[in-house]
């Protein structure tokens, strides 16, 4: 027979309105009946009854994320660490992929606010801000991820790309390198921010940019690997060839590493890299990656929690919340490199520090 929450209630000596405000996390309880309550619901295995406590709420308790890829590690991790802000407050996750279609997107959207979620969570793969018309009128609240739409009234959690791109250059401009190619993503806001960091920390070191140098393409997401190793080829065409690499990601960084590789080229004797991302694997790789960390964790707490505070508010000022990334220095960037450890860009500024504001 299941548990209920009466049952819990008369085992304990308190009233069921007490139960319940400690399931729901509720502050005008004490803290030692709150936990009094919590441990017996974990002995009895208590599973509250997601559809009664819907339909007396009006509530799913489902929160719905759209990703473009979720095999991709980056995407991969910011779901399993959303989940768990979850999980600990009771709500469930439904999952979606949008393939890096901009239509599939739109209808996987469409498919999970037809389920009746309190909050969707979405990293867009759309080119443009109209492909946004009519999302924005729905009542569910919203939260972009990773890709930001700077003219769209929208709450935002990712990483500060900008940075991003000036701290991974500065770094190859310390080690020595002059000759800095840059293997850039799609034209979205994460790939955009990345490279103007690129080309801001070149002038502002005295360095010509050059476009033989940036080679960009909208499938780094996808193929990855493939599509580092690809351009690299290209780099490697150039005269004179580039003495280091600034990837999009892990992934793209990976692959222009074989292809530096197989040209019996020496990495970083020859050619320098550092990706972006810092997926779990990179400091396992033959030649360990240098990479910016973009906390991916710590985004998915940010946004699972944002998306729980906008359910059942009337907050309408835009939120943005952004981390600011640090580097990862491995082998790939610097001869005999020190133990891996976080470089924050800019004088002050802690690694994985947030900025949250309100946009109006």
């Amino acid at each position: 027979m299941a548990v209920r929450l009466k049952d819990i209630a008369r085992d304990l000596g308190v009233s069921l309105i007490t139960v319940s405000k400690a399931l729901r996390g509720k502050n005008d309880i004490s803290e030692e009946t709150r936990q009094r309550v919590l441990t017996r619901m974990a002995e009895l295995n208590y599973r509250p009854n997601m559809l009664a406590r819907g339909l007396a709420s009006g509530k799913s308790y489902i929160v719905g994320l759209v990703v473009p890829d979720l095999l991709h590690p980056f995407f991969a991790e910011f779901a399993k660490s959303l989940n768990g802000v979850l999980r600990r407050n009771n709500y469930g996750l439904i999952l979606a992929s949008s393939e890096e279609n901009p239509e599939l997107e739109q209808q996987e959207i469409q498919n999970v606010l037809a389920r009746g979620i309190d909050a969707l969570v979405i990293a867009s793969c759309q080119p443009a801000l109209r492909g946004f018309y009519g999302i924005e009128d729905q009542s569910t609240p919203f939260v972009l991820i990773d890709r930001d739409f700077p003219h769209l009234r929208a709450h935002f959690v990712g990483t500060d790309d900008y940075a991003a791109g000036r701290l991974a250059t500065r770094h190859l401009v310390q080690v020595g390198r002059r000759r800095i190619a840059h293997i850039a993503g799609p034209d979205l806001s994460p790939s955009a921010d990345r490279m103007r960091g690129y080309k801001d920390e070149l002038t502002a070191s005295g360095i010509l940019v050059r476009q033989s140098y940036i080679i960009s393409s909208s499938y780094v997401e996808e193929l990855g690997e493939v599509a580092g190793n690809r351009i690299m080829r290209k780099l490697l065409d150039r005269r004179p060839r580039p003495d280091a690499v600034f990837c999009y990601n892990d992934l793209t960084a990976i692959g222009a590493m074989s292809a530096v590789m197989s040209a019996g080229l020496a990495i970083p004797d020859d050619i320098a890299f550092v990706g972006c991302g810092n997926v779990r694997y990179s400091e396992h790789l033959r030649t360990p990656l240098s990479s910016v960390d973009q906390s991916t964790s710590e985004l998915g707490e940010q946004a699972g929690k944002l998306a729980l505070e906008l359910i059942g508010s009337d907050c309408t000022a835009p939120r943005q919340i952004r981390l600011q990334p640090r580097l990862i220095i491995r082998a790939s960037s610097q001869k005999s490199a020190p133990p891996a450890r976080g470089t924050s860009v800019g004088k002050g500024q802690s690694s994985g520090r947030i900025r949250s504001s309100s946009r109006r």
